[in-house]
Parts: structure tokens; C-alpha cells; sequence
């Protein structure tokens, strides 16, 4: 992978490649769960404590081959008996149903071993099936050390076994490192099985596309597309309108509900839940995110927030994390919302920073609104009443409270509460400066333009006639 990142540990929509892994086995309930580790042995116990709390993690310090990798797996749980199920950990693909199938396979044959083989267009690089002229497995060949009639063979092994456990650790004990690499072959094991007369079972997958693995970001990109059209299929098979699958990326731990419309160029990320006839996008990326029945999301970004029923946000909104929309509130074009509620049907329309505090129902934020909510050292909270009227280009500096009803005039930087139905004004009083632009501004087209207008007030004809397109020295174009 070339990567400083465990290739196990590399993310595919919403979980690792060995999250969907263990997700994949999680129907067998298993009494045990072993991983085993190497390379970036502690970030991939750490994930694990995350992901799979209950999962033994056991190192590889030497990798000698899949076959020792087992062994010290079933040294670290002695007492183990029955099925045991061993699965590479990079088949992100593999569907539970696919791993419950093969275990009821090699359980129903009373089977030593069972392999999930599968038919692919293409074994470069895959280990082979090996049957006898009656259609048994006689062993199965790693492609280095395959001839040349083996390497066609397109029947490959998957990497996904069950054993019986005790002819499994009696048989590692048997294998050899003679092989091209000079490593124990997990593979070698239904070799020696078969000699010994030991019945060993081959269960075809039906759907090949879900065995495949990856050694590098070229393949780790395809296996993505791969779960990306699959996971779109289900939610539209279920009854989603995604608009433009190929370019709509929905997490596996994503949740939507039925009639909700899913456009072009979106991503659901983590936790996120799109309710009922909700409308998510375009350009929109969701991360932990919920979006309520109705609600429409256009061209924005959200974290860690709440949309509610009927509410409606964006285009270009930034939506962080505790940020609560109330049912039909709106937030609108350019706004920004962190740790905040908006309450119902409260708007804020566009071009304001909403932090740290509470809108009531109904209020009414105006144009370039800041909600001042960090004096350099804490952060304060504003509330804002129902029914409140904040006018345009306010600055409100917290911790500060402008009751219900209430309203704030445009341009004001309110620092003291303002009581309900009160109107709160904060701003100097304006000068003009009579002249200033002929002394100021001499030969500029705005000292022509004022220069005709106090002409035509004086009831000069000649002075209604439109601007010359020349410019004047200082004039900026």
C-alpha cells in the first residue's frame, strides 16, 4: 500500500477493510474471535478495542506464512474445538450470508476442511483449485508455484476456510516450507487432509466480485466503486431515489429512508440518517449527521449536526457539530452554525455566524448577523426570543439575551440584553460632510456626477446629460 497506515486499517465506506471483515463473520457468533497482527501491530489493536472490543489480538513477529499465522492463533485459544473459520483479512467485499453459507456447507459434509473457492475472469495473481478427474479437491496451488496448466485453471481460492479444529492443529504441525517462498502455506493443509483420507469439501461462492481483496490503492479504489454500486443498489432496491449513483457515496453505517431523493455528487459519511422524503443534495457532504423527514439539504457541509422536519439548508451552509435545526427552520446561503438551536420556523437566511446560542421559534436573523461568542479566553452563549427581529449587519456579543419579540436595528453591536418588544439600537450617529468629494476627489467621475446633480438642482438643463465614459486620474475601474 505504501503507506505509513496498516493496509487492514485503510477505510472503505464507513469501516476498515478488517471492520468489514469481522462484520462479515459477526453472524457466526463466534465463542472467539482471533486477530492476527503485524505489522502496525498497536494501531491496529487500538482499532480493534474500537471496533471489536471483544476480539483477541495475536502477533506475528515473524511472518512465515499463513499457515504459522494460524498455528499461533489457535495456540493463543488451546481450549478451542469444533468449527474454526479462517478469513484474510483484507476481503472487504464478503457478505455474511456468503461465510454463514460455507460453514453450513462444511458442517452439513462433515468435511476436515472447506474452501471458499470462486470463478474469476482473471486469476493472475491468485492461488488454485486443483480437482481430480472426479471433481475433488486434490490440493490447492499458490500461482507461483502453479505449472503452467494449473495457472490457467480460473477456479481460485478465496482465502476464507473452515476446519474442523483438531485435524486443522493436527495438521500445521505437518507443514513444510518447501515451497517458492519459504513459508507454511495455510493452503498445504487440504493436501495433506487428502492424503491422509481425510473428506476435505470445496463451496463455491456465487457472486466472485465479493472475494476480492487489494495490495495497493489501485485496487483498494476498485473495491470501493464496487461497494459504492452495491450499497446504492440496496437503498434503491428499497426505495430510494439516488439520482446519479456513480457519483452518490453512501457509507455502509448510513441509514435512509424510504422516498428520500439522494442527488448528484453527495456523500453520506458515519452515522449519518436521511428521514423520509427528504431532498439531500446536490454537493452535499453529510458526516454523523441527521436529516428529518422533508428536510432539504442543497450544496452544503454538515457534521455532528440536526436537520429537522421540514427544515431547509443551504446552498453553501456549514452545519458543525451540535448544530439543531428545529422543524421548518432555515439556514441559507453562507451561513455558518456550530453548537447552536435554531428553533421553529426560525430563519437564518444568509451571510451570518451562528455560535454558541439559542434562536427562538419564528425569529428572524438578518444579513451579516455575527453572533460573538469567543472574547479570546471562553466561549458565551446568546439567546434570541421567539419571534425576535435581528436587522442586518448586527453583531450580538455574548453572553447576551434579546427577549421574545423583540427587535434590533440594523448595523447595532448589542452587548446588553434587550427586553421583550423593545427595540435595541448600538450605533453612532451618522455625519455628512458637505463638499468633501470636490475637495477630496477633484476630477474624479463621482466629483462630475455630484457636480451635475447640484447643477440640476439648481435648475440647470445642461446638467442632466449622462457620465462620459473617460476616467479621471485616480479613478479605479
Amino acid at each position: 500500500m505504501k503507506s505509513a497506515l496498516p493496509k487492514v486499517l485503510h477505510p472503505l465506506l464507513g469501516r476498515t477493510l478488517v471492520g468489514h471483515v469481522l462484520t462479515a463473520a459477526a453472524p457466526l457468533s463466534a465463542d472467539r474471535t482471533v486477530v492476527v497482527v503485524g505489522h502496525g501491530a498497536d494501531q491496529v489493536r487500538a482499532h480493534l478495542t474500537e471496533v471489536a472490543p471483544a476480539a483477541t489480538a495475536v502477533l506475528q513477529e515473524r511472518q512465515l506464512g499463513t499457515g504459522h499465522a494460524v498455528r499461533i492463533a489457535l495456540d493463543a485459544v488451546p481450549e478451542t474445538a469444533g468449527t474454526v473459520v479462517v478469513i484474510n483479512g483484507d476481503v472487504p467485499l464478503l457478505r455474511p450470508e456468503t461465510v454463514v453459507a460455507l460453514v453450513e456447507a462444511h458442517e452439513g459434509a462433515g468435511a476436515a476442511a472447506t474452501v471458499l473457492a470462486a470463478e474469476v475472469p482473471d486469476p493472475t495473481g491468485l492461488g488454485r483449485i486443483v480437482r481430480d478427474a472426479a471433481g475433488r479437491l486434490e490440493r490447492i496451488v499458490e500461482e507461483r508455484d502453479a505449472t503452467a496448466e494449473q495457472r490457467a485453471v480460473r477456479e481460485i481460492n478465496a482465502g476464507i476456510y473452515a476446519f474442523d479444529a483438531a485435524r486443522l492443529r493436527d495438521a500445521l504441525g505437518k507443514l513444510s516450507t518447501d515451497n517458492d517462498q519459504g513459508e507454511e502455506y495455510l493452503t498445504d493443509v487440504f493436501a495433506l487432509l487428502v492424503s491422509a483420507g481425510e473428506p476435505v469439501a470445496v463451496h463455491v461462492a456465487v457472486d466472485h466480485v465479493e472475494t476480492l481483496g487489494c495490495n495497493d490503492r489501485v485496487e483498494l479504489a476498485a473495491l470501493r466503486r464496487l461497494l459504492r454500486d452495491r450499497v446504492n443498489e440496496r437503498w434503491m432496491r428499497t426505495g430510494v431515489s439516488i439520482l446519479d449513483p456513480e457519483t452518490t457515496w453512501i457509507d455502509v453505517t448510513v441509514a435512509v429512508d424510504r422516498d428520500a431523493v439522494i442527488d448528484q455528487n453527495t456523500q453520506l459519511r458515519g452515522a449519518t440518517v436521511v428521514g423520509a422524503e427528504a431532498v439531500v443534495g446536490p454537493d452535499v457532504t453529510l458526516i454523523d449527521t441527521v436529516v428529518g423527514p422533508a428536510a432539504t439539504v442543497l450544496r452544503s457541509h454538515a457534521v455532528q449536526a440536526e436537520v429537522g422536519p421540514g427544515a431547509s439548508v443551504g446552498p453553501y451552509a456549514y452545519l458543525r457539530p451540535a448544530a439543531r435545526l428545529a422543524e421548518r427552520a432555515k439556514v441559507g446561503t453562507f451561513v455558518e452554525v456550530k453548537n447552536s438551536d435554531v428553533g421553529p420556523g426560525a430563519k437564518v437566511p444568509h451571510l451570518s455566524y451562528v455560535g454558541d446560542a439559542t434562536i427562538g421559534a419564528k425569529a428572524n436573523i438578518g444579513a451579516a448577523t455575527i453572533f460573538v461568542n469567543y472574547d479570546g479566553v471562553a466561549k458565551h452563549r446568546t439567546t434570541v426570543g421567539e419571534a425576535a427581529f435581528i436587522g442586518c449587519d448586527t453583531s450580538l456579543i455574548a453572553p447576551v439575551e434579546v427577549g421574545p419579540g423583540a427587535y434590533v436595528a440594523a448595523g447595532s453591536a448589542i452587548s446588553k440584553d434587550v427586553p421583550p418588544g423593545a427595540l435595541g439600537v448600538s450605533r453612532a450617529s451618522q455625519r455628512n460632510v458637505d463638499g468633501w468629494v470636490a475637495r477630496r476627489r477633484e476630477g474624479t467621475v463621482s466629483a462630475a456626477a455630484a457636480e451635475r446633480a447640484r447643477r440640476a438642482a439648481d435648475g440647470d438643463p445642461s446638467a442632466t446629460g449622462a457620465a462620459g465614459a473617460q476616467s479621471a486620474p485616480g479613478d479605479a475601474r
